[in-house]
Order: C-alpha cells, then structure tokens, then sequence
C-alpha cells in the first residue's frame, strides 16, 4: 500500500494543487481544511506524513504539529508564508521536520516529501502485482506467468517505477528523475533502450505487451486493450 498524507491547508487552490500533485505520484491523500478537523484526522487516519499550513482557522498550525508530535514522530511539513528566521525556529520547536515558505515549487514540495518518508520509516518490503506479473521488492525478483525474470538494477527500479503506477501515463522527465535522479536531455535514447530490454524479458512466450508507448509523452504500464 502506498504511503498516506494528510494536507491541512485552509487555501483551497493551495488545497488542490497539493492534492492533485500527490494523488499523480501515487499517494493516498487526506485533507482537512481546519487545525482541528485535521488533527482529528490525524490521530483516526495515522497518515504517514502531514502538510501543515501555519496559518489555520479554529487551532493554528503550531498548535495542531505540538499535539500531534505529543501523539507520535508522524513526520510533519510545515507550509507558509511567513519567511523570517525565527518563524523557522519557531516552527521546527513546535515539531516540524521540514518547513517550506510560501509560495514553493511542487516538484520541490514532491521531492522533500519522498526525502523526509525515506528518512522517517523503514524499507518496507511489498510485493507489487500487476496482471501475471509479480515483484518483490525485499528480493528484487520478478516473476511473470510463473517464470522467474532477471533483471538488471536499473531494469528493476524502472519496472517497480511502473508497477507502482500502474494504468498512469509516466512522462519521460518524471521516469528519468525518478530512476536515473537527472534528467538526460530530450536527445537521450537511453529511457527506449531500458524499455525495450524489459519488454523483451517480459514478453516471452509471446505473453501481452505490460508496458506501452504513449507517443510524445512517456509510458504506461496497462493491460493490452
């Protein structure tokens, strides 16, 4: 299962690009719009991490990151606008393990977000399936139609990327900085070469297509139509 965040966040068009931003990477999302609706759902829901604006109606959001820290060491992201240092020192006192000033850049929100879940829980070892085809994330093996599929480092984290996102068009920027961490410029054949090796481990026995081109804009991962 994939990590849930909780937003508590009053700005709905804030609200909306968070939560959209997160439900694309594959994340489970709650949000409350209130400090005390939010801790609410933080104590019923556990998230695995919380997006905690400062600036809240009803509990302000120092409050609100006090009690839950007083709860438990759920990870929290403190959001807002105010941008001096003893704002950040206050914030990080109140429990915040991260804090990002309004207004942030979502692919910067994402990444520190991913940094702070590697820190804050162990490696869970899961077992990913996608119609015959299984992955096992604690021996990194890939079993297909009942038959064992080595694979190479890369060509397994590029198919855990996929099998986490299955049925969701992956854009080619987004492949390269999750699997390769940088972005190898539009000229770069390398991404069509890690495809076509793994299609060609996976598509033995003439079995369907998994992984399919989406032509001017990455790849997905679905069944053949």
């Amino acid at each position: 299962m994939n990590e849930r965040i909780l937003i508590i966040e009053d700005d709905q068009a804030i609200l909306r690009l968070i939560q959209r931003g997160l439900s694309y990477e594959g994340y489970h999302v709650d949000t409350a719009v209130d400090g005390r609706a939010g801790l609410n759902l933080a104590r019923d829901r556990s998230p695995d991490l919380v997006i905690l604006d400062w600036m809240l109606p009803g509990m302000d959001g120092l409050e609100v990151c006090h009690r839950i820290r007083m709860g438990g060491n759920t990870p929290v992201l403190m959001l807002t606008a105010k941008d001096t240092i003893q704002d950040r020192v206050q914030g990080l006192d109140a429990g915040a393990d991260d804090y990002m000033v309004k207004p942030f850049n979502l692919d910067e929100l994402l990444a520190r977000i991913r940094a702070l879940l590697r820190r804050t829980q162990p490696e869970r070892i899961q077992v990913l399936k996608f119609a015959d085809l299984t992955l096992d994330t604690g021996s990194r093996q890939a079993i297909r139609a009942g038959k064992l599929v080595q694979l190479t480092a890369k060509e397994y984290e590029l198919l855990e990327l996929f099998m986490r996102h299955p049925r969701q068009v992956l854009k080619r920027d987004t492949i390269f900085e999750r699997v390769w961490e940088y972005d190898f410029g539009g000229e770069s054949n390398v991404l069509e070469v890690y495809i076509r090796y793994l299609r060609q481990k996976l598509e033995f026995d003439d079995l369907p297509r998994l992984i399919h081109t989406v032509r001017g804009v990455g790849y997905v991962m679905r069944e053949e139509p």
